[in-house]
């Protein structure tokens, strides 16, 4: 039998953290295993806990969620640890900055039940949550500011051109199965591409490539529709 998702809890709203573990304590593969006010406190939950999916709001007292996040990914033996944002602001720099940061989905507050659920199990799977689709426009458009910062061959000159290919396709948002479909690849073998990729650019997980090809103009905003 697969074990359960283990949860922390990260918002400094009491009222917010009980309609979310109400929520969840009925799911049979999901268990809340502390809850956090702060983001210095989140940070604890997760040393003492090592969950699998953190659910982080960003605006809390004393360490905000992204710093937060930050931190929990510089933290070793917590890299298994995934942040999914959970938040009402929705603007272009909190979303980048938060995947940047090291979350691994992003998803606003009144999305509904099913969509939170199916964002934990999604997280906790090692995949990006990138839902919804706005998310994807808006990092488009805030990173297309910063791509001239970066040196983009530099960065990507350690990948073959299939992985190249591969990390494009990542960065729109497309599945393994669709980015084998997309490239006459098996899923088994798009999903080898991905994490070579992975290990290449010393990603986090899906998400942090998501955010490097961007970075790097490997993607633009109008590719994503």
């Amino acid at each position: 039998m697969t074990s359960a998702v283990r949860v922390v809890l990260a918002d400094d709203q009491v009222l917010v953290r009980t309609g979310f573990r109400v929520l969840l304590d009925v799911e049979d593969d999901i268990e809340v295993v502390g809850e956090a006010a702060t983001g210095a406190e989140a940070i604890e939950r997760c040393r003492e806990t090592r969950p699998d999916v953190v659910l982080m709001d960003i605006r809390m007292p004393v360490l905000d969620g992204i710093e937060a996040t930050r931190r929990i990914a510089a933290i070793p033996g917590l890299d298994q640890v995934r942040v999914l944002i959970l938040t009402t602001y929705d603007t272009e720099e909190y979303v980048f900055d938060a995947l940047e940061a090291g979350a691994s989905g992003f998803l606003l507050k009144d999305a509904g039940p099913q969509e939170l659920l199916h964002a934990i199990r999604v997280v906790a799977a090692g995949e990006a949550l990138l839902a919804p689709k706005i998310t994807r426009r808006l990092i488009a458009q805030f990173t297309a500011t910063r791509v001239a910062h970066q040196v983009a061959e530099d960065r990507l000159g350690v990948l073959t051109q299939r992985e190249r290919e591969v990390l494009a396709l990542v960065g729109t948002g497309l599945s393994n199965a669709e980015i084998g479909a997309a490239l006459s690849l098996s899923p088994a073998t798009a999903k080898t591409h991905v994490s070579r990729a992975m290990i290449k650019l010393g990603a986090r997980d899906r998400a942090q490539l998501v955010v490097i090809a961007y970075q790097t103009g490997l993607v633009r905003a109008n590719s994503v529709s």
